[in-house]
């Protein structure tokens, strides 16, 4: 098992392209499997998460061709309808598939999904908004077997919450489905937007992307198409926080920056200079950071969970004190007792964490503990005195392509160790 080794107290400076997102691709990925021709993705990151969608993909029937970030997926012999155990423990978004493979075969049979363990997500709102679409579900012994022997039809669906993986099986298993389905209370994220404009190309009928109503006109069926995914925000972020906690000077390319500016302010708050472009963002830290008052982790467009493990880093190395509110996610301050041992001064209480900023960490071997936690961590080292190891970096590697080569372009002293 790899560890990344961080020589600290660098400065992070230069450019670096942003990868395809992974919460964007991996939902794409699931939805070639309803068209009836090839697809080709491009921007598609290199990332383990990706891996194993590829994973399910080719054990459902798929031919699949990768070459660099473009990735050709041939579904035309894709009818397989179970997801064994093994591959489904690998990621939490295989819960996606299941949306896709009942639109296509009409059952499927899946275990629970895998993935970091922040906490309760229930996938009760995906298997509720399914029985309303005429889906039988039948849950046992860690299994969900589903069953709708007349096909998908349309249905108006409530969310109780605006759950990004919720949406997107009600946007798969809608696109094919008889009749019209409305999605109230849907999810808004950029990702949700991708999926919906891969559909579209595929020559589905999706109005409201983006939006809290989404409607969906059921099409007899999909063709193939080519599409490019989206930069992925929290990749961007990340990097900029690392910028910022070493008091570097970073510009970031290939991005959309109207989907990061829900962290900008945070930046701003904490004396940093912006110079947004097209595609480009510059950031540019002072010597030391100034606190951010308050960070309440939302729903998009607000402030999301998966930035907060690295911007409470920033926070960690700030001149005063940064209060944490975490709304989404039970369980997503694991990183915050990892970062004690480099010396930060960090109090959790409950979904409340509050961070007074020290001049200083000091060099550790920390564990990750999840995707974002991971991310967290490395931007510690970076800033602590001494060498630092990070173990269990396979979570970082779910979600960051070679991070140890962006960072060392940008100056940093890592290297992964096997």
């Amino acid at each position: 098992m790899a560890d990344f080794i961080v020589n600290g107290r660098s400065v992070l400076c230069g450019e670096v392209d942003i990868h395809g997102a992974k919460n964007s691709a991996l939902p794409i990925l699931a939805a070639t499997l309803l068209c009836n021709s090839k697809c080709t993705l491009y921007n598609c990151p290199e990332l383990s998460d990706v891996d194993a969608a590829l994973k399910i993909l080719k054990y459902l029937g798929c031919k699949i061709h990768r070459q660099c970030d473009a990735v050709e997926i041939d579904p035309s012999n894709a009818f397989g309808k179970e997801i064994p155990d093994f591959l489904m423990r690998e990621m939490r978004s295989s819960i996606v598939f299941l949306g896709a493979i009942l639109a296509k075969c009409s059952n499927a049979l899946l275990s629970y999904p895998g993935g970091c363990e922040l906490g309760p997500r229930p996938i009760d709102i995906h298997l509720n908004s399914f029985k309303k679409m005429g889906v039988e579900v039948d849950e046992r012994f860690g299994s969900i077997n589903c069953q709708c022997c007349n096909g998908l039809c349309g249905a108006t669906i409530n969310l109780p919450f605006p759950s990004v993986g919720a949406t997107e099986n009600i946007l798969l298993a809608a696109v094919t489905a008889k009749g019209t389905t409305k999605i109230h209370n849907a999810a808004r994220e950029p990702e949700i937007i991708d999926l919906a404009a891969f559909l579209n190309s595929c020559g589905g009928k999706i109005q409201g992307a983006g939006d809290s109503v989404i409607t969906v006109e059921g099409v007899a069926h999909l063709h193939g198409c080519e599409h490019s995914i989206i930069p992925d925000r929290i990749e961007a972020a990340t990097y900029m926080a690392a910028a910022a906690a070493t008091g570097g000077k970073i510009l970031l390319k290939n991005v959309i920056p109207d989907h990061i500016e829900p962290v900008f302010y945070a930046f701003r708050e904490a004396g940093c200079d912006m110079e947004i472009g097209e595609n480009t963002i510059k950031l540019t830290a002072p010597k030391r950071l100034s606190r951010i008052k308050l960070i309440r982790t939302l729903v998009y467009p607000g402030f999301p969970t998966d930035a907060q493990a690295p911007i409470m880093t920033m926070c960690t190395v700030a001149r005063g004190t940064s209060i944490f509110i975490e709304t989404i996610f039970q369980n997503r301050y694991k990183h915050a007792n990892e970062l004690l041992r480099f010396g930060a001064n960090i109090k959790v209480e409950g979904r409340v964490a509050v961070v007074e900023g020290t001049e200083r960490l000091y060099a550790t071997e920390a564990k990750a503990t999840d995707l974002r936690g991971g991310a967290a961590l490395v931007i510690a080292a970076m800033c602590a005195e001494g060498v630092s190891r990070i173990t269990d970096i396979y979570h970082i590697d779910r979600g960051y392509q070679s991070m140890e080569k962006v960072l060392t372009k940008l100056g940093v002293d890592i290297k992964r160790e096997v």
